[in-house]
């Protein structure tokens, strides 16, 4: 049984900065996706990013790219997510998920385990 455990949320004022991590443990990753899901107060769980764990591979969506970067410790079994130039619309619940698969998939029913979650609040 995978385990993740989420830090680094908080509260930063727009245009600031954050870093995420996600310790995974409980099993090896070598053939799994792991990703980063949002979800905002009243809307449905959102993909952010993900990363291949085999290889490295990175997939985001549109209106993170170039701001968000998604990267792992593989000594450490961590993935991390690092959050540039934050907006307030960024502000969510960030979690992290891992899914059994060697090809990307980005619906949140999809994926098997989860973190608990943690707060990043922008302010404008």
């Amino acid at each position: 049984q995978a385990q993740l455990v989420e830090s680094g949320g908080g509260l930063v004022e727009a245009g600031g900065s954050l870093r995420l991590s996600c310790a995974a443990s409980g099993r090896t990753f070598a053939k799994y996706f792991l990703a980063w899901f949002r979800q905002r107060a009243g809307k449905e769980r959102e993909f952010v990013a993900a990363l291949k764990w085999s290889d490295s591979s990175t997939y985001y969506i549109d209106s993170v790219k170039g701001r968000f970067t998604i990267s792992r410790d593989n000594s450490e079994n961590t993935l991390y997510l690092q959050m540039n130039n934050l907006k307030p619309e960024d502000s969510a619940v960030y979690y992290c998920a891992a899914r059994s698969t060697e090809v990307l998939v980005t619906a949140f029913r999809d994926y098997d385990y989860w973190g608990q979650g943690t707060q990043v609040t922008v302010s404008s």
